[in-house]
């Protein structure tokens, strides 16, 4: 098989991948999945299980991580409401594949991987595919990155104890920050964070399960 003819049929697992998205998850904001119907995620998993990039899991990445499945990206980016003028922090950058959705979403990111080897095999992987807004460091991501704050947005793509009251700190009144949370390393609930005037708000968005987030305000 040829490289195109790979390419055209990752292309159709991607779309496939969007359709479910859309329909059996509901995903309803129409600039995520455009989005992701065009970040080609096969670039970001071991090329071992290429294959099943597009499918809707979890799939492991080194470091004992892993890439999120495709629904909770799209989940996690939608109730960040983003229109294309945010600065945006991530933590827990992984495979790179999380921020390049978010860089193609908001006005530039920050992410933030605590493993060195991942934070450099991911900024290859956005430097590959020219994206050129995104700001990318291996530190402990549960303290923030204050010196480029505060931030519209916050994803955190692991799942801590409490939610890191630095990170909602470096939220800009009316921002997002979304989160797993939980007191069991192996289970979250989902938690989106609005700054407020006078503290913050909680919603809960239900059951996930993310690595644990590891740091001076994680686990």
């Amino acid at each position: 098989m040829n490289a195109t003819a790979i390419t055209d049929e990752m292309t159709m697992q991607r779309l496939a991948m969007v359709e479910q998205l859309r329909t059996t998850h509901k995903i309803a904001d129409e600039r995520v999945l455009d989005v992701m119907s065009r970040v080609p995620r096969h670039l970001f998993v071991p090329v071992a299980i290429k294959s099943q990039a597009y499918k809707d899991n979890a799939l492991p990445i080194s470091g004992g991580q892993t890439i999120s499945q495709p629904f909770i990206v799209a989940r996690m980016t939608e109730l960040l409401e983003l229109t294309g003028n945010e600065k945006v922090l991530e933590i827990g950058a992984g495979s790179g594949y999380q921020t390049a959705i978010l860089a193609s979403l908001a006005r530039s990111v920050f992410a933030i991987e605590r493993l060195a080897n991942l934070a450099d095999e991911a900024t290859r992987r956005l430097q590959t595919l020219g994206i050129t807004n995104v700001t990318l460091k291996a530190a402990d991501g549960t303290t923030g990155w204050e010196t480029y704050g505060p931030y519209d947005a916050i994803l955190v793509a692991a799942g801590g104890p409490d939610i890191p009251e630095p990170l909602v700190k470096q939220l800009k009144i009316g921002g997002k920050l979304v989160i797993p949370v939980g007191d069991d390393q192996r289970s979250q609930t989902l938690i989106r964070v609005t700054r407020t005037e006078s503290g913050s708000t909680q919603e809960n968005f239900g059951p996930c399960a993310f690595v644990p987030l590891i740091g001076e305000h994680g686990w």
